[in-house]
């Protein structure tokens, strides 16, 4: 069992940067795939970037790939999303998860175990 909660959402006007963490409880955190999502109202909950138990592959979504950066710190069980360049379109509430998967990247949200509670980015234009 793993408890994800997230941290470091906020209001940031467009262009700003923000930087989510995900913490995570459990001694087994190094064995899971890591995932973030958002979901804007209104829309379904769509794949952000992922990253390997490693820490050494990671795959994007296309509207993100090269503002957001996934990592991770396995010492402190923590997941991180380093947010560039900021859009009104990125505005939701951003999710992390954790798939017990052995693919070292997961995209598809049905594959993840367990989520947080979320948390709020809204980008003001």
């Amino acid at each position: 069992q793993v408890q994800l909660v997230e941290s470091g959402g906020g209001l940031v006007q467009a262009g700003g940067s923000l930087r989510l963490s995900c913490a995570a409880s459990g001694r087994t955190f190094s064995t899971y795939t890591m995932g973030w999502f958002r979901q804007a109202p209104g829309k379904e909950r769509e794949f952000v970037a992922t990253m390997s138990r490693s820490g050494n592959s990671m795959y994007y979504a296309a509207s993100v790939k090269g503002r957001f950066t996934i990592f991770r710190d396995n010492a402190k069980n923590t997941v991180y999303l380093q947010m560039h360049s900021l859009k009104p379109e990125d505005t939701a509430v951003y999710y992390c998860a954790a798939a017990s998967s052995l693919l070292p990247v997961v995209v598809s949200r049905t594959e993840y175990d367990y989520w947080g509670q979320g948390t709020q980015v809204t980008v003001s234009s």
